[in-house]
């Protein structure tokens, strides 16, 4: 029995950076022996086990054939007689094929440190192609260490391509894309993750809403980069350098999916985007079974964006509706999120990244004067049921409008 370090743990170490989770590759055993050395079975698909102390999982060495369509769609096989190298043949890329035993000792079968110097994300085999998940994820890792200098090997790209191609994305789960996504999202540069499915063609085949937007002009006055689509990577971009949490990434990438229904003859302007993209929000939130939080902040982003970015100029009856929208009596960090990616979007303009944004301070405020109004002095009033909601609703109004009084916007 041998035991080695594989994957990420190894790239990362190469790379200097910081390690956090460790796989480990079992050569030369049985699953009956690491069940006498105490380890404990996980899961019924993969031969992985836990470790009887850490609980670090343990993979039997094993290799794969295609069975079937999809993530899923594979048969795989462990023994004793699977070598290290035909386990390392399976993986995507060559900088995840590396080994590494207990001594330090490297077995690096396919050049995964050559590519680590030159900065190359490189298939390890043709088996690349069998495996749609792998668009994702190579787009994934392209986000993650564009900072880095890396980029993709043109034939690479061209297995990418050809996995877009075949329809085989489609047989992707949901829950799969979204693990992929979610993560991507949460990368370095996130933007670069849309790039890349866009360049590969898998952009248009898992959201195309998304890939809609790139063509689509904007007015250069208020988007000096004018494409819809350089536009949306822009802001995404800056959700990332402010380290945005995920449900505000989401509402990012997705706020402005109704100016790609726009008619042409309609361009540059995009009157009522944010009612005619909603459908199209719900649609995404749909296809990849988006987490509710997630779901609910794109979809409001994408209504009320603009009222966002026109807060100092909306009356005291519209920005009391917008609160209310939101409802930041019980959930203000929903409304926080909401101001971020508006701002967000605000800055993810050419030559807007460092501009303030007033709007964000003015809409906390008038978010905390609502707040302020209390209900007990109303129902000492003797008001109760729904002629409290309605009396605490005129309060709240009042308090906005007294609020706005004060405040003289710039």
């Amino acid at each position: 029995m041998q035991i080695y370090k594989v994957g990420g743990a190894v790239r990362d170490r190469l790379l200097g950076k910081a390690v956090t989770d460790i796989d480990r590759v079992v050569v030369g055993a049985t699953a009956e022996e690491m069940l006498s050395h105490g380890f404990r079975p996980v899961g019924a698909d993969f031969p992985v086990f836990l470790h009887p102390k850490t609980g670090e999982e343990y993979a039997l060495a094993r290799t794969e054939r295609k069975s079937g369509t999809g993530y899923g769609g594979f048969t795989f096989h462990a023994s004793p007689e699977v070598t290290l190298e035909e386990d390392l043949i399976r993986r995507d890329l060559t900088i995840n094929a590396i080994a590494e035993d207990d001594h330090g000792n490297l077995t690096d079968p396919y050049h995964g440190q050559q590519d680590l110097k030159a900065r190359i994300l490189r298939h390890v085999s043709p088996a690349f192609a069998e495996d749609p998940l792998r668009v994702l994820r190579v787009a994934r890792f392209a986000a993650r260490y564009a900072p880095d200098g890396f980029s993709i090997a043109p034939e690479t790209l061209a297995l990418m391509q050809q996995l877009s191609e075949s329809g085989e994305l489609q047989a992707l789960t949901a829950e799969r894309s979204w693990k992929e996504i979610s993560r991507a999202l949460m990368e370095n540069q996130p933007q670069i993750f849309i790039r890349v499915l866009r360049e590969c063609g898998a952009l248009k085949e898992l959201f195309p809403e998304v890939d809609a937007l790139f063509g689509v002009p904007q007015p250069a006055l208020h988007h000096p980069e004018v494409d819809t689509g350089e536009h949306v990577l822009r802001v995404l971009e800056q959700a990332a350098i402010h380290q945005q949490p995920l449900s505000v990434r989401w509402a990012c990438l997705l706020h402005d999916l109704g100016k790609g229904l726009t008619p042409e003859r309609e361009w540059p302007r995009h009157i009522a985007h944010e009612h005619t993209g909603l459908r199209l929000i719900k649609a995404v939130n749909a296809r990849f079974k988006v987490p509710r939080d997630c779901q609910e902040l794109a979809m409001l982003v994408g209504q009320y964006h603009t009222h966002g970015h026109r807060a100092l100029e909306l009356k005291a009856s519209t920005l009391f509706e917008l609160l209310q929208s939101f409802d930041i009596y019980r959930r203000p960090q929903r409304f926080e999120e909401f101001i971020t990616a508006c701002e967000m979007d605000a800055r993810g303009r050419l030559g807007f990244e460092q501009r303030s944004y007033p709007q964000a301070g003015y809409l906390r405020g008038a978010a905390e004067a609502a707040r302020t109004v209390a209900v007990q002095p109303l129902r000492d009033q003797g008001f109760e049921g729904p002629a409290l909601g309605e009396a605490l609703k005129r309060e709240r109004l009042k308090a906005i409008q007294a609020y706005k009084n004060h405040i003289k916007p710039l």
